[in-house]
């Protein structure tokens, strides 16, 4: 028996590779717009992600700029699924990363241990798609230089994935808005 879950990510998969050749066949101008307004698009949350970052004098913004570019898409619906599978991922990873550093750290085995079972955890819990992501987030809570205790290096990586999403996801939604409103992309 088919599990449903295949059968969506079968047809978003090929809603997705449908929508790039299409995208592949458009003109060399209509690409420079579309790639123009990505860019636009990531520049203003990783900008955004920055300030605000800077603002509460997190240690690391850089963190919530690059969330902020890697959920923003093209599609709004796309960077609300990237979102909440970063944020998923983050807290798997921190979770894990944070219960496997107890270990001590620079422990090789420990830290392959922990980024094999963060990946499996999110595929046995239906979310294999914030797997990568947990597994990033593991590998930077046990091997990223950090000064303090472990659990805070975990908390600021989650937070900082939530400052990122905090600002792509309205900035997307509002270059949606605007290109479906005014510019009928």
């Amino acid at each position: 028996m088919h599990d449903p879950q295949d059968n969506l990510f079968a047809y978003l998969t090929s809603l997705q590779q449908t929508a790039v050749s299409t995208l592949k066949r458009l003109p060399l101008k209509s690409r420079v717009v579309q790639g123009a307004l990505m860019a636009l698009r990531a520049v203003c949350a990783a900008g955004l992600a920055y300030s605000i970052g800077r603002a509460l004098h997190t240690q690391q913004a850089f963190w919530a700029v690059i969330t902020a570019i890697a959920v923003t898409q093209h599609d709004y619906a796309d960077t609300l699924a990237q979102s909440r599978d970063q944020f998923i991922g983050a807290i798997a990873g921190g979770i894990v990363g944070l219960a496997t550093a107890v270990l001590g750290p620079e422990n090789l085995a420990a830290y392959l241990v922990a980024v094999s079972v963060v990946i499996i955890g999110c595929w046995c819990l239906s979310v294999s798609t914030a797997a990568r992501l947990g597994a990033i987030t593991t590998t930077i809570v046990l091997l990223v230089p950090m000064n303090g205790p472990v659990w805070d290096v975990a908390l600021i990586r989650v937070a900082q994935v939530a400052i990122g999403m905090a600002c792509a996801v309205p900035v997307s939604w509002l270059f949606s808005w605007i290109e479906q409103r005014w510019l009928h992309i």
